[in-house]
């Protein structure tokens, strides 16, 4: 399925909205590799802390998939920034990317049942709606490199049907 190349775009996208802490500058593609990688770890924390706390048959199969995409993206990601000769670089974005994902986590920590369910799935839904938005104005327009933007632009669909399948749940879960 398209999940394999959601990988590739996590790790590149995750920083929209208001995780985007470097005001008006356009992200390097340096920056961008770091804020893709560091988003797709942060996913992958969060749907590994799901797996182990949730019951929910479809909360567990959609975590699964956040681990196996967000992974597979982390690790094409890496492999072209070693192809390009590109070290990912450290910036406002991705320290702030991580500090909400440790936030989330310890959040989520706190919680148990179907108000774990209901609060890794609502994050998910607001998190995936920010990569898209993220590509789409700024890590898109922002990367230099053909082959980076090819990138964003091959995996965007996957950052839609995440979305679409966490819109999914949250409203199943929502009836619950």
């Amino acid at each position: 399925m398209f999940v394999r190349l959601s990988a590739a775009m996590a790790a590149v996208c995750l920083l929209g909205g208001g995780a985007f802490a470097q005001g008006s500058a356009k992200p390097t593609d340096p920056q961008i590799a770091h804020i893709a990688y560091t988003a797709g770890v942060i996913d992958v924390a969060a749907a590994k802390q799901a797996l182990a706390r949730s019951k929910n048959k479809d909360v567990r199969a959609f975590a699964e998939d956040m681990v196996r995409d967000h992974e597979a993206v982390n690790k094409q990601a890496l492999a072209l920034v070693k192809k390009l000769n590109v070290t990912p670089e450290d910036n406002p974005t991705s320290q702030s990317l991580k500090k909400g994902g440790e936030e989330n986590v310890a959040n989520l920590k706190k919680l148990k049942g179907a108000e774990f369910d209901k609060a890794y799935i609502d994050h998910e839904v607001a998190y995936h709606q920010q990569v898209l938005d993220a590509v789409d104005k700024t890590l898109i327009p922002s990367a230099q490199n053909a082959e980076l933007k090819a990138l964003l632009v091959k995996v965007r669909p996957a950052f839609v049907a995440h979305l679409a399948h966490a819109k999914k749940l949250q409203a199943e879960l929502g009836k619950s």
